[in-house]
């Protein structure tokens, strides 16, 4: 292994002892007793299990009211609305024949709600989209507490879905889950004449019919979107972490092999409970090393900065504690391996057929940097992914990829990277820790120091850019309030646009924000996910119009280049919106999420580590303010107690 990856491992290890053998302890004792005791539903009462069959087909009941046959949920976030998610409209009747082949029978245990980011950018809805990995997370839970079910089929590909769904499933870690993709629509209108357009009509030379025609020609049918962003790093995390079948992630959908895939994980389901030959609990599975390969592929593919917040949040609910520090230090020792938009040109089509995942792995296996013994849900060894699956004669067959690259533009062996780091950085100083993705961003627009332009509403920097007031000048955008506890941390890209034409203009901009950019940031400089936020009282609260900051994403350091005396006369300027003002679309039925939602660094959510849980004030990650207040209005700053085992 890698030095620095195995000992960014050891240290995590380390730092979860505690908790992670509470949680161990917990799924092993459910576990034994699954495997001594047979199928789930065998131990309901009989009112409880009628209520379990009585709407199954003929097919299916009397497999459903016998005590012989595992018994596989199936949970979806299947709607219509949404392309990535609009294939699973077929897949439980797949699934449940594929389950029912393999001797088991599969139900659907209920949904999860999939929002769509793209929909909701700039948006009162965004400001609910965090916030819903969390409600996914108790959705999936209830959909599992019924006690039926031997195993788990999850069904989420984006943004908040997948890591939500994997939070709920590991809350009941002694069940094996597995992930079934849906795969990415195939390939549109070129990344760059799709940017090209929308700054294009950032400028006012293009007309909105001609925006709506580019972005339709983008995103143009069922699947998922092709550029590199949180959706498609969940598939390729999934993957790596074992929690896909090899090789799923990128295949298309309504092809003949995503319907073997699809069918294949049914069966594998059945193979994989406490009453087949292979019990995998998916609790066991996500272990430190699976943790830590995911963060080396997020670090080497140039993935969504959202992982940052959700890598976080995902390996808590396993009883493991993971920092920013350890995705920094790792992202020293990984090296860039890819080029995707909006990193590059190519889309995840271009990258699965110059060698996707399996050559990635691979060639990372190779070089020490990912751990190679791990549980997976194909069995043990993730050298079972660096097999490609394909038809042979109409048989799903899976075959070791030979040779490296197909398009060195796309994809690059750690031997010859794009770049020496994962270009994800961390940054820290006197204006706290915030993420800096610098994959996209040009060296010499690394480092910047020039004066703040303060805003408390990402529409009020978007309209001072209409009016000409952003013109001739170098400056960083400080956009706050923008933070989990003030309005949910909503991702920010509609500042990528107008931000880029200044930085085309020969300006030098940046951003500092304690919201969500997901990466998108491109080419722009940005510090986001600072932590402590505004309205908390963190100290981007008291940056002035005119004060000068200094953001070197090499170095990895953030300034407030202000006299130390000065800020500590300073008081915070602005605030977050009263629970009387954040209303509309549904936002004031969140209200306890604000107040409840955990630092950036602690993956921004409600829970806690499970296994770490604190008799004082139950598994959040922090104190409710008073009831019907937001926390500046409560009148006292919140306490924030660190993850267990981290040191103050």
């Amino acid at each position: 292994m890698n030095p620095v990856v195995q000992e960014i491992t050891d240290r995590i290890i380390e730092r979860s002892r505690a908790s992670r053998a509470v949680y161990l302890e917990r799924i092993r004792r459910e576990g034994e007793a699954a495997r001594a005791k047979g199928p789930a539903r065998a131990h309901l009462g009989c009112a409880n299990l009628a209520h379990g069959f009585a709407a199954a087909s003929a097919e299916d009941k009397p497999a459903l009211r016998g005590t012989a046959k595992p018994g596989v949920a199936i949970v979806t976030s299947y709607n219509d609305m949404l392309s990535a998610h609009q294939p699973y409209e077929t897949y439980p009747a797949e699934l449940k024949a594929a389950v029912r082949r393999a001797g088991g029978v599969a139900q659907v245990a209920g949904g999860v709600p999939a929002m769509c980011d793209g929909i909701t950018q700039g948006r009162p809805g965004m400001e609910l989209s965090l916030y819903s990995r969390d409600v996914i997370a108790m959705a999936t839970a209830i959909a599992l507490s019924h006690d039926m079910f031997d195993a788990t089929l999850l069904l989420g590909v984006c943004d908040k879905i997948v890591p939500g769904l994997l939070i709920g499933a590991l809350h009941f870690g002694h069940l094996p889950a597995i992930f079934v993709p849906a795969g990415p629509m195939t390939s549109g209108l070129p990344n760059k004449v799709k940017a090209r357009t929308r700054q294009l009509f950032a400028e006012g030379k293009v007309g909105k019919d001609e925006l709506l025609d580019a972005e339709a020609k983008s995103y143009h049918s069922p699947g998922t979107c092709t550029f590199y962003g949180t959706a498609n790093s969940n598939q390729a995390l999934m993957e790596v972490m074992g929690l896909h079948l090899p090789g799923s992630t990128f295949v298309n959908p309504h092809t003949e092999l995503r319907h073997a895939l699809t069918e294949a994980a049914g069966r594998r389901a059945v193979e994989i409970t406490a009453h087949g030959g292979e019990y995998t609990p998916v609790g066991e599975l996500v272990d430190e090393k699976a943790i830590v390969n995911a963060c080396v592929a997020l670090l080497a593919t140039g993935g969504s900065t959202n992982h940052t917040l959700h890598l976080v949040a995902m390996a808590a609910a396993a009883g493991i504690v993971l920092t920013w520090d350890d995705l920094a230090c790792l992202s020293k020792a990984v090296p860039s391996l890819t080029r995707i938009y909006p990193n590059g040109q190519a889309d995840v089509n271009h990258f699965r057929d110059a060698g996707g995942m399996q050559v990635l792995i691979g060639d990372l296996l190779d070089e020490g940097l990912l751990h190679a013994d791990v549980l997976t849900v194909a069995g043990r060894g993730l050298d079972r992914y660096r097999s490609a699956p394909s038809l042979q004669d109409g048989t799903l067959a899976w075959a070791e990829v030979s040779g490296g690259s197909a398009d060195p533009d796309v994809l690059r062996p750690v031997k010859e990277p794009f770049a020496a780091d994962g270009g994800i950085h961390m940054v820290s100083g006197n204006l706290g820790t915030a993420v800096s993705k610098v994959s996209a961003v040009k060296p010499e627009h690394l480092v910047i120091e020039a004066p703040a332009r303060v805003f408390d509403d990402q529409l009020d920097l978007l309209r001072a850019f209409e009016a000409g007031d952003l013109d001739g000048q170098d400056f960083v955008a400080v956009i706050r309030y923008q933070g989990p506890s003030a309005n949910g941390m909503p991702e920010l890209h509609k500042l990528t646009p107008p931000l880029a034409v200044l930085l085309d203009r020969g300006q030098r901009v940046a951003i500092v924000t304690d919201g969500r950019m997901s990466g998108a940031s491109g080419k722009v400089p940005a510090a986001i996910h600072l932590s402590p936020e505004a309205a908390d009282g963190g100290p981007i609260a008291l940056v002035r119009e005119g004060d000068v900051i200094r953001l070197d994403s090499a170095a990895g350091s953030l300034e407030l280049l202000v006299p130390a005396e000065e800020l500590a006369r300073r008081s915070p300027e602005g605030r977050p919106l009263s629970d009387a003002q954040w209303v509309g679309t549904g936002r004031e039925l969140f209200a306890t999420f604000r107040r409840m939602a955990g630092h950036a660094e602690q993956g921004a959510g409600i829970f806690g580590v499970s296994g770490a849980e604190s008799p004082d004030h139950g598994p959040g990650l922090g104190f409710a303010a008073e009831a019907g207040a937001s926390h500046l209005e409560s009148g006292a700053p919140r306490p924030r107690p660190r993850p267990a085992g981290v040191p103050g």
